[in-house]
């Protein structure tokens, strides 16, 4: 099977990040003047390369034979070893990172798509690597020198692996309500005490220390997400006289997941022997601003995965329905006339055709929202590098909630075309749509991230003029390249209609009704999300309208395909923001108004 999906379209990949992102104008940047199509290709290949030869047959092995907890330990799948050690080689854990510290200063938007492949062939495997380089990322950004040369550069090498350990058993996404304690021991380190919960990646086999970089409360911290830090804290320390200990880190338990099953999460358990040492990343009380570096990086990361498990869930689905015969077409009399591929049935390329607009549109947003992150660390001109940083800041929960949602429709839609054979186990749609589901609640249910998005996100400093002004611009380009007035006038009807929205729930909310300002908040994610993989599918139908006329014979076909995607979108999915925008603005108020006792 390995060598018969692609997991994601090498082709679409090069459309989206050189006809539709043009990549390689990214090189004109100082941080990425070295680079090049060549070494951004290289990447490339070497990582669909590992994902296709070594992730993906991996898959279904440590699918059916999960991590295991005994004696204290966690062991994983022997196949993590090797998979661990040639991701390392690679440099996938600090691929976008700076040379000084070991990284190939490559671009997001180049990295997320290798990120992509790999995701698509084992999204369990390549867990550890993503959650590594999160929290070695963290230190680099707001750990001392002594932190750095000890954990990152360890970590970034994958000698060692990272975890996020936020979470806690009476807390869960309230972090203001953690009670994890560190208290200082007069060293320079500090003794923690505490336990966190669904810590992926906690323990394991394949590396010789988990650095865990965790929130706590120092002894003198205010309540609430004020009196929050953030502590280095390794399963293994190094004694004085260099000798790696234990440092008083267990792991309590393993959570038994629907999918997701090659990485495990765990509960851990700091200080039993109240000798469990920390160290301190950054200022006191700081750490949950510090944090939501990795947050949101993790996010994005979940994003992917998310449109990773669709794309590969969707390669499978196609190859099965031209492979499948089944039926005969309307209109055939001949009973002993041959049985037709499923795929020339209407209703399975109606299925097919939603994944790929789900899919292809996903994966748009993502390689522009990294577009966004490359540009806001690294333009030379400040006013441009903040701007790039609000649609970064304003698109993170769009680029999480919609291919983890809509990923889910798709790989559902992957199983349906499957038949009966689609939900047994021998064939791997059941698999994935397991994987799925995990990703609407990793990092923020989609709820918090409606809340989010309209609460906080929506209404920053010039974030929702400079997106509007970005569908504008991709408007103007669309009339210029001949696309459906149609289209582009039900756009621009929607966009307007968003904005007068926004607009009015901004009044609501600074007339003193938050809870009426909020209380759709879902469905405001909803039509935000569809609208601005609406403005992807503009972009991507643009650049192939203006193609296709010249287009090779091989890649007519391609082009058409991009039509008849960004033709469904604004077709069935566009006039589904009037009905969201209705009950944002009416208020309707049915679950609010419903009693916990009625149900």
């Amino acid at each position: 099977m390995a060598d018969q999906n692609p997991l994601i379209s090498d082709r679409d990949v090069q459309f989206q990040l050189h006809e539709v992102a043009d990549v390689l104008a990214l090189c004109r940047l100082p941080a990425f003047a070295e680079h090049g199509a060549e070494t951004f290709e290289l990447f490339l290949r070497s990582a669909r390369g590992l994902a296709r030869n070594l992730l993906f047959p991996a898959y279904r092995p440590m699918d059916l034979e999960p991590p295991r907890f005994e004696h204290g330990r966690i062991h994983v799948h022997p196949s993590m070893r090797a998979i661990w050690a040639q991701m390392a080689e690679l440099g996938v854990l600090s691929a976008t990172r700076p040379h000084a510290v070991g990284g190939q200063q490559l671009p997001h938007t180049v990295a997320i798509v290798a990120e992509a492949y790999l995701m698509a062939a084992n999204l369990g495997a390549y867990g550890y690597a993503g959650l590594t380089a999160g929290a070695a990322h963290l230190i680099e950004a707001f750990g001392d020198d002594w932190l750095r040369d000890t954990f990152m550069r360890r970590m970034y090498s994958g000698e060692w692996t990272g975890t996020m350990a936020l979470t806690e058993p009476q807390a869960g996404s309230s972090l203001g309500d953690i009670t994890t304690r560190a208290t200082a021991a007069g060293d320079g380190t500090y003794r923690v005490h505490g336990h966190k919960i669904f810590i992926s990646g906690g323990d394991h086999d394949i590396a010789d220390n988990v650095v865990h970089l965790a929130l706590a409360r120092l002894d003198d911290a205010p309540p609430g997400v004020k009196g929050i830090s953030l502590l280095a804290v390794p399963r293994r320390r190094f004694t004085a006289d260099g000798e790696l200990v234990d440092n008083d880190v267990h792991t309590a338990g393993l959570i038994h997941k629907v999918g997701w099953k090659g990485l495990p999460s765990l509960v851990i358990n700091f200080g039993e022997q109240n000798d469990c040492h920390g160290w301190l990343v950054g200022q006191p009380h700081q750490g949950l601003a510090y944090m939501f570096q990795m947050m949101n990086a993790a996010r994005i990361m979940v994003g992917v995965n998310g449109m990773a498990t669709a794309s590969v869930a969707y390669h499978e689905a196609i190859r099965y329905a031209q492979g499948r015969h089944q039926g005969r077409l309307p209109g055939a009399r001949d009973p002993r006339a041959p049985q037709v591929a499923i795929v020339e049935h209407p209703d399975v390329r109606r299925m097919l055709l939603r994944q790929k607009a789900i899919v292809e549109g996903g994966l748009a947003l993502l390689i522009h929202t990294a577009r966004y992150a490359d540009l806001a660390e690294h333009h030379d001109d400040p006013d441009e590098r903040r701007r790039a940083q609000r649609l970064l800041d304003l698109l993170t929960p769009v680029a999480k909630s919609f291919p983890a949602e809509r990923g889910f429709e798709a790989n559902a839609l992957a199983l349906q075309i499957h038949g009966g054979y689609g939900y047994s186990s021998e064939y791997l749609p059941e698999a994935w749509l397991r994987d799925q589901k995990l990703n609407s609640i990793h990092e923020g249910t989609t709820g918090i991230h409606g809340l989010d998005l309209l609460g906080r996100r929506v209404f920053a400093d010039g974030a929702f003029l400079a997106l509007a002004d970005e569908w504008r611009r991709a408007l103007a380009d669309a009339r210029d390249a001949g696309l459906s007035t149609t289209w582009l006038d039900d756009f621009d009807r929607a966009a307007h209609n968003i904005a007068d929205l926004t607009l009015e729930l901004a009044r609501r909310g600074q007339a003193g009704e938050p809870e009426f300002m909020l209380r759709h908040s879902a469905d405001f994610l909803e039509l935000f999300s569809t609208i601005v993989v609406a403005w992807q599918w503009l972009r991507q139908a643009s650049v192939a309208a203006r193609a296709l006329p010249t287009a090779a014979a091989a890649d007519r076909g391609f082009y058409e395909g991009k039509l008849c995607a960004a033709q469904y979108w604004f077709s069935t999915e566009l006039p589904r923001i009037d009905h969201w925008v209705r009950l944002c603005r009416d208020g309707e108020d049915s679950y609010t108004r419903m009693q916990p006792g009625w149900f």
